[in-house]
């Protein structure tokens, strides 16, 4: 620790500080975790800005020029229909952010939803809900979405919805775990005594105190739920064309990686490096937020 944040430190302590300030002073002080989350925001915004700044039309098509290496005019060249790579990879970023972002949301609001419930309830309704979660768990969730695609269709709600709806199992388990460590203390048993009901007890007083591990949970679940994605469009079950995710652009790369290898190498470094950032955020928020399990 250098002069600069030895004395940063002693400031905070000279002030006084809050959990949620000391966590986000520990997240600085992690260099990957900082990388990852510039790089995060970085694709975002310029996923949100395709329209924009795409050099050339999304479907727009040139069969005389044919599938070409890097160029000046093409930075990650073209594909076989002509159709310009780096254009495809910021669309095609759209969705899988997307289904990173939306899926990882409903398996959140499941398993939060779930986990308190049965953290607080506790005795048999505990039980009752804990075996079913490990009745879907033990379940091969991978049949389970392609079972949902196949009879349902194709369609990009319920790829949301169906990956959503086997990534919530784990959630509920850690919400559980740590309601139930919260149940028992005297804010608790003071709401408890005021008359307050069990939904605003859960909404109001420890759904907000087990926000540290739902947080970091959740950033490590969104790279899950990208790579599920990924392969599922691999597989032809995901987005399907003219749309395209960056696991549909690696299936077409696969494909002609023979002839024409930066259709795979760059939509599969973009995935790459996009998981790499998210791990290490979610890393990163781990160690900010609960030091003494890191150490350990």
């Amino acid at each position: 620790m250098n002069s600069t944040q030895h004395s940063e430190l002693l400031d905070n302590i000279i002030r006084g500080t809050s959990l949620w300030e000391d966590a986000l002073y520990r997240l600085r002080q992690n260099k990957l975790a900082m990388i990852g989350m510039v790089y995060l925001i970085f694709m975002v915004i310029i996923c949100l800005l395709t329209p924009w700044i795409a050099p050339y039309g999304y479907e727009e098509q040139n069969l005389r020029l044919g599938a070409v290496p890097p160029n000046a005019e093409h930075w990650l060249g073209t594909d076989t229909f002509g159709r310009d790579m780096l254009t495809r990879i910021l669309y095609g970023g759209r969705l899988s952010l997307l289904v990173g972002f939306i899926a990882t949301a409903v398996a959140l609001v499941i398993g939060v939803t779930y986990g308190a419930i049965a953290g607080y309830a506790g005795g048999k309704t505990d039980n009752v809900m804990m075996r079913l979660v490990d009745i879907f768990y033990a379940l091969p969730y991978m049949i389970f979405i392609i079972l949902l695609m196949v009879v349902f269709g194709r369609n990009l709600l319920l790829l949301f919805l169906a990956i959503g709806a086997v990534e919530w199992l784990v959630m509920a388990r850690i919400v559980r775990g740590q309601i139930q460590s919260l149940r028992q203390q005297e804010y608790v048993e003071a709401a408890m005594s005021l008359g307050l009901s069990p939904a605003a007890i859960i909404i109001k007083h420890l759904i907000p105190n087990a926000l540290g591990p739902v947080i970091v949970y959740t950033t490590l679940t969104i790279p899950n739920v990208m790579l599920l994605e990924a392969f599922l469009s691999f597989l032809g079950l995901g987005i399907q064309p003219p749309q395209s995710s960056w696991g549909v652009l690696i299936s077409y790369g696969v494909e002609t990686m023979e002839e024409y290898p930066w259709l795979l190498i760059f939509p599969g470094l973009v995935l790459t490096l996009t998981l790499f950032a998210l791990n290490f955020l979610g890393d990163g928020l781990r160690d900010a937020l609960d030091p003494k399990a890191s150490k350990d």
